[in-house]
């Protein structure tokens, strides 16, 4: 199917009543396990005792660990293996590029600490961009005056590697090299370039993480004039919201993504985010993979990318908290919509008032290929705990803490002291809420 052609069938799911969205969603999960089951071992084997008049139910979850563990007998296409995949992203001139002409690989960390691999085929691409075309502003009249202004987009992300944000934007670079309307600002530059870049570029559009634009609002040489904000990848919370919206005078909204399931919920005028229900199935579940009833606070959720067929995540975990909400929302889409608890990591504040956003230390402990999962802790202004699980422990601590003390001399912060710890990263002992970077001192 042509990119036009999913366009116009998601512009017909979004006007469907619920019913007949939940019997698309159906239709489209028996023809993903169909495929599935014929074309990838893993699923053939998981699904061995399941009969073909299958109910969502009757598929067990997966994960992350489970998946990545079974990389090679998951993918659909028996030509694609991860030592392939190895090898082909050592080079990092094919960020965006896509192996063998087919799949465009990201990686990802995720939200509890274990490395991913996530391939999309072009249907997934083109459904991905569908829903970002047809569902991304929460109102008509910042589309308007985005597409009047050039559709010029600045999203401040981190701009090396194979992570989604910095491939898709390289993707779209090398597919349309002449259109000049998109850049990606690198989160980890030195402030004065990123304000030099945004202030030069004049985005109408300006997308990025919650925590590091909040910080990017504090500064006044920062002269922009966006139409909107879109953030993603972290709670926006009310504070955030509001401070973004008093430094830039625009519409600031969010949405809900990963790189697995792609856009999973996209917000209303209502700053309701509501369910791509037509692409994706997400169940609100508890520690037992239970369900959870709506209005009711889940321990985790199973989503479903009813796109993907080249590495299908089907009941696939994600730790994310959520409520979801099956009444009428006022403005008047059919959807479910949802509430996410998101991420809690912490700003970290160091001597003279430097603060670092948590997702500028995330990429760069991501990119330590030896951590499996890692945990920093700032005990003092100049004093950070590192908690890693690692199978070189010992190597993988001095890059990290190399390639932290660089950032951080970068930012004009020197003696920064970063010690290892031998606890293993952990969830908070009251709440069980797990966070990768926080701050432990008065």
């Amino acid at each position: 199917m042509s990119l036009f052609g999913t366009m116009m069938k998601t512009r017909s799911s979004g006007k469907m009543q619920r019913e007949r969205l939940e019997e698309l969603q159906r239709i489209r999960l028996a023809k993903l396990v169909a495929f599935a089951r014929k074309n990838s071992p893993y699923y053939r084997e998981l699904y061995k005792n399941v009969g073909d008049d299958l109910r969502l139910s009757d598929l067990p979850p997966t994960s992350k660990p489970e998946i990545m563990a079974n990389f090679d007998s998951v993918v659909t296409d028996r030509n694609i293996t991860m030592k392939r995949i190895d090898e082909f992203t050592e080079n990092i001139d094919n960020v965006g590029r896509m192996i063998d002409g087919k799949y465009l690989i990201f990686k990802t960390s995720g939200s509890t600490g274990n490395p991913a691999v996530v391939l999309y085929d072009s249907q997934n691409i083109d459904v991905q961009s569908a829903v970002a075309a047809l569902r991304t502003f929460a109102r008509r009249e910042d589309l308007d005056r985005f597409l009047s202004h050039g559709k010029r987009t600045a999203g401040v992300f981190a701009n090396y590697g194979f992570y989604l944000a910095c491939g898709m934007s390289r993707y779209l670079q090398l597919k349309m090299p002449r259109k000049k309307t998109k850049i990606t600002v690198d989160v980890n530059a030195p402030e004065a370039q990123i304000v030099k870049e945004l202030n030069e570029f004049r985005p109408a559009m300006l997308s990025g993480y919650p925590s590091n634009l909040a910080l990017l609002a504090d500064i006044a040489e920062l002269n922009i004039q966006p139409d909107v904000v879109i953030t993603g990848g972290e709670l926006l919370t009310d504070e955030i919201r509001r401070k973004l919206t008093d430094k830039f005078g625009c519409y600031v909204q969010t949405h809900y993504s990963c790189t697995e399931a792609g856009e999973i919920a996209c917000e209303c005028p209502e700053h309701h985010l509501h369910i791509n229900e037509d692409w994706v199935i997400a169940e609100p579940v508890d520690k037992n993979n239970a369900p959870v009833a709506c209005g009711e606070r889940s321990d985790k959720l199973l989503i479903t990318n009813l796109s993907n067929y080249i590495q299908p995540f089907i009941r696939y975990e994600l730790t994310d908290r959520v409520i979801v909400h099956d009444e009428k929302c006022p403005c008047g889409r059919n959807t479910r919509w949802l509430e996410i608890e998101g991420r809690t990591d912490d700003i970290l504040t160091f001597a003279g008032g430097v603060s670092i956003a948590p997702m500028s230390l995330y990429k760069i402990l991501e990119e330590v290929k030896p951590i499996r999962r890692f945990q920093l802790i700032q005990r003092s202004e100049s004093r950070l705990e590192l908690r890693i699980v690692s199978d070189e422990p010992e190597s993988a601590f001095e890059q990290a803490r190399h390639d932290l003390n660089g950032f951080f001399e970068s930012k004009g912060l020197d003696g920064i002291e970063i010690l290892r710890s031998e606890k293993a990263p952990e969830a908070h002992r009251v709440s069980g809420k797990f966070k990768h970077i926080y701050k432990d001192f008065i």
